[in-house]
């Protein structure tokens, strides 16, 4: 049991960054300080200017603010539409997109209300997504690619947050959802690495801004679980957590003759 100065102490260190997520929206991180310590495989911004190439159709799924497709739009042709389901950030993503010439939908990214054959290129950074649905909306010979999360992201939480959400093998259920779709996987690959965050702050954002991640998460209620953390973890380079994402690549057979 911590005393009641170091609780206190503890709690007012962190206020500001409670305060910062309070009021969080979009789905950019300017105040995060987060350094990778190793390598990562792939770069998906790199990947989404190669993929765009030879596509006349781009869509976005779950595009938040609208932020990371702003800094690609460059590379994408003429025609661009994300989908935001969010109330609060299909607005700031529009305000974002429009002047770019990007139309932004709100919408769920698992019933996708667009014609089938529409796009030739479907990106998807972090966002659920339905395989069949992707699938309805690729033309023949287009291809969809999805960024995702994997289940050993900061798996360091596990020790001091039991009750940790469990999500599954989501790499195998997609990779299995594209071929029951008539999808080929081209690309299936995962990495976990090391990186380190500015302090105990920025996690505890992150903690507050993905409510899903540990269920009924509180910064006074578990702040004897998060010192444990920070004890564990902090090293000379910052609060080192894990990092793990997965790429899927996926293709619709062209249609010959």
């Amino acid at each position: 049991m911590l005393n009641a100065r170091v609780r206190r102490d503890a709690l007012e260190r962190l206020r500001p960054w409670i305060e910062r997520a309070r009021t969080f929206s979009g789905w950019s991180f300017p105040d995060i300080k987060v350094r990778p310590l190793e390598e990562p495989l792939w770069d998906y911004r790199s990947l989404v200017r190669e993929m765009a190439r030879d596509a006349s159709a781009v869509l976005d799924l779950g595009t938040g603010g609208g932020e990371l497709l702003a800094g690609v739009r460059d590379s994408l042709p003429a025609r661009v539409v994300a989908t935001e389901e969010w109330h609060v950030n299909a607005p700031i993503a529009y305000r974002r997109l429009a002047p770019l010439g990007a139309g932004v939908v709100r919408a769920r990214s698992l019933h996708l209300p667009f014609a089938a054959d529409a796009f030739d290129l479907v990106i998807d950074r972090h966002e659920e997504l339905a395989p069949s649905e992707a699938a309805r909306v690729l033309r023949p010979g287009g291809r969809v690619m999805t960024q995702q999360v994997g289940p050993e992201n900061w798996r360091e939480l596990r020790d001091y947050f039991p009750r940790r959400t469990d999500f599954g093998d989501i790499r195998a259920q997609y990779a299995g959802g594209f071929a029951s779709a008539g999808l080929t996987l081209t690309r299936n690959e995962q990495q976990d690495y090391k990186v380190a965050y500015g302090g105990l702050g920025e996690m505890v954002f992150m903690l507050l801004a993905a409510p899903w991640e540990v269920p009924d998460f509180g910064v006074e209620r578990d702040i004897e679980a998060l010192l444990a953390l920070e004890a564990a973890c902090s090293t000379e380079d910052g609060l080192v957590m894990t990092w793990d994402r997965f790429l899927l690549i996926a293709e619709k057979v062209a249609v010959n003759g």
